[in-house]
């Protein structure tokens, strides 16, 4: 019974040791060892998205994103505590342009529809349709290439931007697959 009893103590101890390191791994340690609230883990620059819509496959190039009729968000980054200014592809438009154009025949698969955004590090958000289409919402949602008029610099080429969010808790940096599905 002592034995089964050490043997739980030595497991529950080494759950949270590996817990700790897994926390560790996810985060980028600053140059004091502590790790600040907002630091990410260095991850792969996108260079590229990939759009998926009805099971259709699009990749683009940066190059191609910013050929496209851009938008300029102003947003408070509330992790970095500043203002941004972003421009970028309205999310809708890229979606109406490759596969999901919003309309009387589209809007009862709108409402039923999501995506999911997701970065070269794996971090991954999740929308209604009804959240990026203009018609539906009043935020912006953006893939940007570019903040303050400069390239993303750490953050990628491409970052997905939502000025309707009150915290950046769904912006994703280094965007590099965005995937819409259906509920139906």
């Amino acid at each position: 019974m002592k034995t089964a009893a050490v043997s739980l103590s030595c497991v529950i101890v080494l759950c949270f040791a590996a817990a700790g390191n897994m926390r560790m791994h996810a985060q980028t340690a600053s140059k004091a060892g502590v790790m600040a609230e907002h630091e990410h883990a260095a991850a792969v620059p996108s260079t590229g998205l990939t759009l998926t819509v009805d099971g259709k496959v699009t990749t683009l190039s940066v190059a191609e994103l910013q050929a496209m009729p851009q938008k300029t968000v102003n947003v408070h980054n509330e992790h970095t505590k500043a203002d941004e200014t972003y421009s970028g592809v309205l999310l809708g438009d890229l979606l109406a342009k490759y596969g999901f154009p919003v309309g009387q025949a589209t809007h009862r698969k709108m409402l039923r529809s999501y995506l999911v955004a997701e970065g070269t590090d794996k971090y991954w958000v999740l929308y209604s349709v009804t959240e990026i289409e203009a018609s539906e919402h009043d935020g912006s949602v953006i893939v940007a290439t570019s903040m303050n008029g400069k390239p993303l610099g750490d953050d990628g080429q491409l970052k997905l931007v939502d000025s309707g969010d009150k915290k950046p808790q769904r912006w994703v940096r280094n965007l590099a697959a965005i995937t819409v599905k259906s509920a139906e």
